[in-house]
């Protein structure tokens, strides 16, 4: 684990104070979240509500935990019990409609981002940029979330015009969504290996893990 605060050193020199960087925690043990924990950082993403339960019962109470992965809904109960920070990865209409009504029976309010499919895999979920108009005239319907923002994924690829386009697509979206014109509207995007190009395209929130943490050790647990 050694270097994790000197790579969290390195990173926050190479971004501009206005955006949040997010350490992507998933599948890192206890030690090294807390590591850089004590280097500062407060924001971390996991992507397993199991996993996300068994650290919050072994880490600081003032930690910002934001979902970063796939969540179905029959998971999302034992999520909002663990009262997340911010939900980054709504991608559907029926996930934004199943987080609202438990949060109306947790009786709290939900922040969460909308996920938009920007990349030319098919693998990764999302509303297209012409569903987000739909969304945008039901949100009122939603009265237990708040829609922060949005989050998107650029295409796995080094072509670094793709990446672009994808990033520069996401935040056309955002403008015209019509859903995150305040200035602390939140703008998701940017990985370990093109975030300096998604804070070009107005990223506010960089999602950073191998950089932070090395390579992450993966299991089968639930």
């Amino acid at each position: 684990m050694a270097g994790i605060a000197e790579a969290i050193r390195e990173i926050r020199a190479s971004i501009p104070a206005s955006v949040t960087l997010v350490c992507v925690s998933k599948f890192q043990p206890v030690e090294a979240i807390r590591e850089a924990y004590e280097a500062g950082e407060r924001h971390f993403g996991e992507s397993r509500v199991q996993e996300l339960k068994a650290k919050t019962s072994q880490l600081p109470a003032d930690i910002h935990w934001h979902f970063i992965g796939h969540l179905q809904t029959n998971k999302v109960r034992d999520l909002l019990k663990l009262r997340p920070y911010l939900i980054q990865s709504v991608d559907s209409e029926h996930l934004l409609q199943a987080i609202n009504d438990e949060a109306a029976r947790q009786g709290i309010i939900q922040d969460v981002l909308l996920e938009v499919h920007v990349a030319q895999e098919e693998t990764k979920t999302g509303f297209s940029p012409s569903e987000m108009e739909d969304v945008r005239l039901k949100i009122a319907d939603f009265n237990h979330v708040r829609v922060r923002g949005l989050m998107t994924m650029a295409t796995n690829t080094e072509d670094e015009q793709e990446i672009r386009r994808c990033f520069l697509t996401a935040q056309a979206v955002q403008q015209r969504s019509g859903l995150t014109s305040n200035s602390e509207a939140v703008l998701s995007m940017g990985m370990s290996d093109d975030y300096k190009t998604a804070i070009e395209c107005g990223s506010t929130m960089v999602r950073i893990g191998s950089s932070i943490f090395g390579e992450r050790t993966y299991n089968n647990d639930k």
